[in-house]
C-alpha cells in the first residue's frame, strides 16, 4: 500500500530518491491523502526556479470535496512539475505513485531525506 524505496512526511507527501533531473527528488501525495480528497479536478504546482522552504505551502489539490495545500517536504529549489497534470489532474488519483507525482526539487540538503519516515513509519501514522 505504502511502496518501500519512497520517504514520507507527516502532511502525506512521498519522496522518491533520485529524482529524474540531477540530484533532485520526485515528490508527490500518497494513497491515502488522495482517498481522503477524493476526485481531483485542479492542480496547482509551483514554477520551476522557485525556491521553496521545508513545511511551507507551495501549491494546492482542488477535489469535488475540498482544496488541500501542498507542502515542501524539504528546502530546495524547484527543477520539474508535472505539466501532465494540467490537463489529467485525475492522474493524482489514478496514479499516485506513478504518473500522479507532483513536482522535482534539488533538496538544498540531501541527507534531509533520510530524516523522512520510512514507509513502516509512515503507515503507523496514518493508522493511529
Amino acid at each position: 500500500m505504502y511502496p518501500e524505496d519512497l520517504k514520507y512526511t507527516s502532511e502525506h507527501e512521498w519522496v522518491r530518491s533520485p529524482g529524474e533531473a540531477e540530484g533532485s527528488v520526485r515528490i508527490g501525495i500518497t494513497d491515502y491523502a488522495q482517498d481522503a480528497l477524493g476526485d481531483i479536478v485542479y492542480v496547482s504546482l509551483p514554477e520551476v526556479g522557485t525556491d521553496v522552504e521545508n513545511g511551507s505551502a507551495v501549491g494546492e489539490l482542488e477535489s469535488t470535496k475540498s482544496v488541500s495545500d501542498v507542502y515542501a517536504p524539504l528546502a530546495g529549489s524547484v527543477v520539474a512539475r508535472n505539466e501532465a497534470l494540467d490537463a489529467t489532474p485525475e492522474l493524482v488519483n489514478s496514479d499516485p505513485y506513478g504518473e500522479g507525482w507532483l513536482f522535482e526539487i534539488v533538496p538544498s540538503d540531501a541527507a534531509a531525506v533520510d530524516a523522512l519516515m520510512d514507509a513502516e513509519a509512515y503507515r503507523s501514522s496514518v493508522e493511529s
